[in-house]
């Protein structure tokens, strides 16, 4: 390994530059590769402790999950003081589903892959559906050696990414709930091939289907004011749908009091 870690940056600076990696780091707030490639890293924008905190985490959980080594960034990225680099033996197309599973509802969309498909992206946030905070930018040196790089997102690629970052299907400005949020009052099933049973203290069972407003209870239809949707693991149902499992619903400052039957549960809805 350690003749390997040796030539690896000459093969990390080729695979930046033959990955036409501009596309995929100006998503992210870093800049294009530079044409000196034994450039130091220059710092990209400034962002706040706290982000950079959330960075680092990431970075050592992503590194946990794809047994990368830490090496020097190349100095075609312009990245923050936070950043930090893997070297990992493994392709590309490998990690992506390992990390991007990993991450679960802190993934904000999918990977964004440039044309020449060397490259690809994911934004990042600390928390399940919350801001961004971080990218991971995967980059094929080889068919198996990848270079990943985990960095704080600027201001810029924050706000940039915020109306971007929305699961398909919901309603900016609309309240929603995730499933899980709802344990001890409706019990939320995934069926498969995006269905949902929702089933509350002693009601019917509601079956949703992601993308329709349909919905099944019991044996006959509803239909619901939102279309539910999913962030690939979680069920993201409008908190309006709930009133069809004869739950009430009752405002409490940001948060709101979800009652079905004899059981309740305050929770703060997600709106995108």
């Amino acid at each position: 390994m350690g003749a390997m870690l040796q030539i690896s940056p000459a093969l990390r600076v080729a695979g930046l530059l033959l990955a036409g990696l501009s596309g995929a780091a100006s998503a992210q707030g870093t800049a294009a590769p530079a044409s000196t490639p034994a450039t130091p890293a220059r710092p990209a924008a400034s962002v706040s402790a706290a982000t950079a905190k959330a960075a680092s985490r990431l970075a050592v959980e992503v590194s946990g999950t794809v047994r990368g080594q830490i090496v020097s960034c190349p100095g075609a990225l312009r990245v923050s003081a936070s950043a930090v680099c893997l070297y990992v033996q493994n392709a590309p197309a490998s990690l992506r589903p390992l990390v991007r599973g990993k991450l679960g509802a802190r993934a904000l969309g999918d990977w964004k892959t440039t044309p020449s498909g060397k490259a690809s992206s994911l934004l990042v946030s600390s928390t399940p559906n919350g801001p961004v905070s971080a990218y991971v930018l995967l980059t094929g040196l080889s068919d198996r050696e990848t270079l990943v790089v985990v960095d704080a997102a600027n201001p810029a690629v924050a706000q940039a990414a915020s109306a971007s970052t929305a699961p398909v299907g919901v309603v900016k400005g609309q309240p929603y709930v995730l499933g899980r949020d709802l344990v001890g009052v409706v019990s939320v099933t995934s069926l498969g091939a995006g269905k949902f049973r929702l089933l509350g203290s002693g009601g019917q069972p509601l079956t949703v289907t992601v993308g329709q407003k349909t919905a099944q209870l019991g044996s006959g239809n509803v239909e619901l004011p939102l279309i539910p949707a999913t962030d690939g693991r979680n069920l993201i149902f409008p908190l309006a749908g709930l009133r069809s499992l004869g739950c009430t619903l009752t405002p409490a400052g940001a948060n709101v009091t979800v009652a079905c039957g004899t059981a309740s549960v305050g929770l703060k809805p997600i709106v995108f």
